[in-house]
């Protein structure tokens, strides 16, 4: 029965030592050699300044900004090493087939037409009115980011197609012209947008 335990204990401290300390590093070292950006965060930096991570949302509501999918935002009892609050965001669980959430698309839709009188009528892509899975969605669809371009266009007195240069520049395509949809950074544009980002 002692040998027994003592080989648990043995078996247990060699897979915490193997999976959770030489895992990890081997993994992290490789991804820092192989993708130093990518596994930093993909922090977008210019000029020394950092503007956030192009693969986490950021909240824009100024109108002459590309707005990214709703979020539920929250501030936590925490601070950064500044003193700001904490931040974080999560999906709703509201059920589709609810009246809250009936409610809540009604809302965001209605914001979206006050904020571009204009668009009254058009179709408003799901992505502008539903929240993500993680709540933190960086990217929306084409169609999302098309959907805003008059309101952008008036906002900073630019051309539609200026703007649309914008967002085409910062626009993905499916993954070997097979895989996923395509989709438009919404932290990259409104950098772009702003003259910060150029490329």
């Amino acid at each position: 029965m002692k040998q027994t335990i003592l080989r648990a204990f043995g078996l247990v401290v060699v897979m915490t030592v193997l999976c959770g300390l030489l895992y990890t590093l081997v993994c992290t070292g490789v991804a820092q050699a192989l993708f130093p950006r990518q596994a930093g965060g993909s922090v977008i930096e210019v000029n020394g300044k950092t503007y956030g991570s192009e693969l986490l949302a950021q909240q824009f509501t100024q109108p002459g900004h590309l707005w990214g999918r709703p979020m539920n935002l929250d501030f936590s009892s925490f601070t950064d090493d500044e003193g700001n609050p904490v931040m974080y965001a999560w999906a709703t669980n509201k059920s589709p087939a609810g009246r809250d959430m009936d409610a809540m698309v009604q809302e965001r839709m209605d914001n979206l037409i006050a904020a571009d009188p204009a668009m009254e009528g058009t179709p408003i892509p799901v992505d502008l009115v539903t929240v993500s899975g993680s709540g933190l969605d960086p990217e929306i669809s084409p169609e999302a980011a098309e959907y805003q371009v008059h309101r952008i266009a008036q906002a900073r007195e630019l051309t539609e197609d200026e703007v649309r240069q914008v967002i085409e520049r910062y626009t993905t395509g499916r993954w070997l012209g097979v895989f996923g949809e395509p989709r438009v950074n919404v932290l990259k544009v409104n950098l772009a947008l702003d003259g910060i980002l150029e490329e």
